[in-house]
């Protein structure tokens, strides 16, 4: 019998990671943690198993999961991916993955091939150089690997080939830079990660988020991820978030928008359930088929998710 704070809306969890810090995979940024621009992570910095993510879930109808490339010795990406299958095989999650890999190197399309060669991969997950901080953003400009590197953007290229999808993660102050990148391929299916990291939240800063969203959401290909919506040294609250929840989608419409928990990462902030909660209550005034969208239908069909015959995720 289920609790009776139980909620049955259907959800498929657009982003979240897995990681066993005891394992053959070496993630160093775990085992070795330094600040970053969320501040004190080393709480997450721990292994983090199906098992747990089960017990964080348990008050939502989670029916699929989406599994995103955590950052392990890039070395070892290929390897992470054939962990992440026996995970499913072991328990019946993650449902499909987004893996790594360079699509600027001499074996690019080699390690592509590999990846693309695992059943339950979708896409791909290849990040540009940023600039660590707003300020810092142009002295990264046209530095190999960044928005503007030729061989990298023809790179990108590489996964329409696959039949792979791109997960394109950028900090707000980074956005305008990547909506030209994604004019670009306009047959490449795009997902933008976290909500464009709105890091700052002073006026200037959320102005030149929203420039930078509307600019990417003019993009038909691209789909955004409801998630990441964290600030370092502040609680995660409604007040603060929903506004730009709503943003989003009425700049992206329901049809492009997915939610997403980014767990354990955004765990700093609150449980998966005070998380999720929060989302549901952010988007209870939208229409009972646009909410389901939202929280499943756009990720089943971005990422080509095939449920089992129960319709859960195991």
């Amino acid at each position: 019998m289920r609790d009776e704070f139980y909620d049955d809306l259907p959800i498929v969890d657009a982003h979240h990671h897995l990681w066993d810090l005891d394992g053959p995979i070496d993630y160093h940024w775990l085992k070795h943690p330094e600040p970053s621009w969320l501040g004190d992570h080393s709480a997450f910095c721990r292994t983090y198993l199906p098992a747990e993510y089960r017990r964080d879930t348990a008050l939502h109808n989670v029916i699929a999961t989406v599994h995103v490339e955590a950052e392990c010795n890039r070395a070892q990406q290929v390897e992470e991916t054939a962990w992440l299958v026996g995970q499913n095989a072991a328990h019946s999650m993650p449902n499909v993955l987004v893996g790594h890999a360079w699509v600027d190197t001499p074996n690019a399309e080699a390690v592509l091939a590999q990846q693309a060669a695992c059943p339950l991969m979708r896409g791909i997950r290849t990040k540009p150089i940023i600039g660590a901080t707003a300020r810092e953003r142009d002295a990264v400009r046209g530095q190999p690997r960044s928005l503007q590197d030729p061989i990298w953007r023809n790179g990108l290229k590489l996964l329409q080939k696959y039949n792979l999808s791109w997960d394109l993660r950028v900090p707000w102050y980074h956005l305008e830079e990547a909506a030209e990148v994604c004019r670009e391929l306009p047959e490449l299916a795009i997902v933008l990660n976290h909500s464009g990291y709105p890091w700052d939240r002073d006026g200037e800063s959320l102005s030149g988020w929203r420039r930078g969203m509307l600019a990417i959401a003019s993009c038909p290909n691209v789909h955004v991820k409801l998630s990441g919506l964290c600030v370092a040294g502040q609680p995660w609250t409604l007040a603060a978030n929903k506004a730009l929840i709503l943003f989003m989608v009425e700049i992206f419409g329901a049809d492009r928008c997915m939610f997403a928990s980014n767990y354990p990462v955004d765990g700093l902030k609150g449980s998966w359930d005070y998380l999720c909660s929060r989302y549901k209550q952010a988007l209870s005034g939208l229409r009972a088929e646009d909410r389901a969208k939202i929280f499943a239908g756009n990720a089943l069909r971005f990422y080509r998710i095939d449920l089992p015959a129960s319709g859960t995720a195991g």
